[in-house]
């Protein structure tokens, strides 16, 4: 029997509750596979510890990190705290600490899920993001000075370098070419950023040229999201920059029903280091101790966390038992247009586990 050892993070908002839901679910996977087992431990990290310390999370918190075999994180973002300080304290501090660079998510309709795609069916729309998560527009360079005057003058500088632009590029063509469609887009603004993301496309044709196999378009992000809504038959694997992706790939969990769906891994692809998974809804203050947060999202992201271990039979399990559900669709929670409570919904998927055959 392998034991994976977890950090688990759940940080601010429904991150507290749908993380321990699917701490849960992987227990009751665990007990269909014996062979897998899961070692939880618990960090306190976000909002109140920012409240008791001054800090998002501890300086040396990457330390007892370091050991695990992966990090299940729920969110980051507090509506009394500055957003600048909730992201940067904790998950940008452990995906640029741990050198994540590359941003995966899934995007595709889960049967019995409405879209709002007039005509799209749930087989049309499969896509893979894959976001730049290490530099770019979110490389942290800049200042402000002359604060409170009427001459305050701020920055933001997007930092690329050919090692980042080609590593993640290198990432997502070699995903794209696992996938049966075999097809890759490349996202740029080229015409308008005349200096990064013209190494950016650069780069792009160099890899292009060593992947015959694969057909690789470039397209401006401002028509992909024109693309991504009127024609998303036509979108498979996508690569961008890490503010393009950021947008687009939340674009993606909206098309496909809803954000609390969604799931991300934050991969080193070395494994040098452990990796991050987390659902894509963000803390959602709005609907936090009302107990209707919907858990689909974080077990999502508990079936990559465990595709990435190397866990294949277990991770499709745990997402044929949420296809199942959501197929079924009386236990739904409201984001999908159902009455059901967070902890409902797990106990669903739980004895839909415990009913499927591989």
């Amino acid at each position: 029997m392998k034991t994976y050892k977890i950090a688990s993070v759940p940080g601010d908002g429904i991150g507290k509750e749908v993380i321990p839901e699917c701490e849960k679910v992987l227990n009751a996977l665990s007990k269909k596979h014996p062979e897998v087992a899961f070692e939880f431990e618990h960090f306190d990290w976000g909002g109140d510890y920012y409240r008791k310390h001054g800090i998002m999370m501890p300086e040396n918190g990457l330390e007892p990190l370091r050991s695990k075999d992966a990090i299940l994180f729920g969110s980051a973002g507090d509506p009394k705290i500055p957003d600048h300080i909730t992201l940067w304290g904790l998950r940008l501090k452990i995906c640029q600490g741990f050198d994540q660079y590359a941003n995966v998510r899934p995007t595709r309709i889960l049967p019995g899920i409405e879209t709002p795609l007039r005509n799209c069916k749930p087989g049309q729309l499969d896509w893979v993001i894959v976001r730049e998560n290490s530099e770019g527009e979110y490389s942290g360079v800049g200042g402000r000075a002359h604060q409170g005057h009427p001459i305050e003058v701020a920055s933001d500088m997007s930092i690329m370098t050919r090692v980042g632009v080609e590593r993640v590029q290198r990432f997502a063509f070699k995903l794209a070419q696992s996938r049966p469609r075999k097809h890759l887009t490349v996202i740029t603004k080229s015409n308008a950023q005349r200096h990064g993301m013209v190494m950016w496309d650069e780069v792009c044709a160099e890899i292009t040229a060593q992947y015959p196999a694969l057909t690789v378009e470039k397209m401006l992000v401002d028509a992909m999201t024109a693309r991504m809504v009127m024609k998303p038959g036509s979108v498979d694997t996508v690569v961008a920059t890490n503010l393009h992706a950021d947008i687009l790939s939340d674009l993606a969990s909206a098309l496909a029903g809803s954000l609390g769906i969604g799931a991300t891994g934050n991969i080193d692809p070395s494994r040098k280091r452990p990796s991050m998974f987390e659902p894509i809804h963000g803390s959602a203050f709005d609907i936090t101790g009302k107990g209707i947060a919907n858990p689909l999202g974080s077990f999502w992201t508990a079936s990559m966390m465990l595709e990435h271990l190397g866990e294949a039979p277990a991770a499709a399990q745990l997402m044929r038992a949420v296809e199942m559900v959501t197929r079924r669709g009386d236990v739904l929670t409201p984001d999908l247009g159902g009455k059901a409570t967070t902890d409902q919904v797990t106990d669903a998927i739980i004895n839909a586990i415990r009913g499927v055959n591989l």
